[in-house]
């Protein structure tokens, strides 16, 4: 005869009260600066994938170049994976994260 091994209920602890999820939290796409692309390719790119004026897609190309890095959309992680990968496909070095 074989015995069945049995399981027996296990108690666990419930979450913390104080611990809270914000969900709503949207996502930032970041482009970093590279050595490869130039600034008018990189503004294109603003303009072409996002719809920027030439301004704002120069200024963003700019903060990348000068600070390393710039914040070129914001949405739900669906939209900033997206995002990512449209910037990948087009040679830009790009990462998202919560925004702060």
């Amino acid at each position: 005869m074989t015995s069945v091994p049995t399981t027996s209920p296990t108690e666990t602890s419930s979450p913390d009260a104080d611990v809270v999820v914000d969900l709503d939290v949207p996502w930032v796409v970041l482009v970093w600066n590279d050595p490869i692309n130039t600034i008018d390719y990189v503004a294109k790119v603003f303009q072409k994938l996002f719809g920027y004026s030439k301004a704002k897609a120069m200024r963003l190309t700019m903060d990348v170049h000068t600070r390393g890095r710039a914040v070129v959309s914001t949405g739900t992680r669906a939209e900033a994976e997206v995002d990512v990968f449209r910037l990948h496909e087009h040679g830009l070095w790009a990462t998202m994260q919560h925004d702060d």
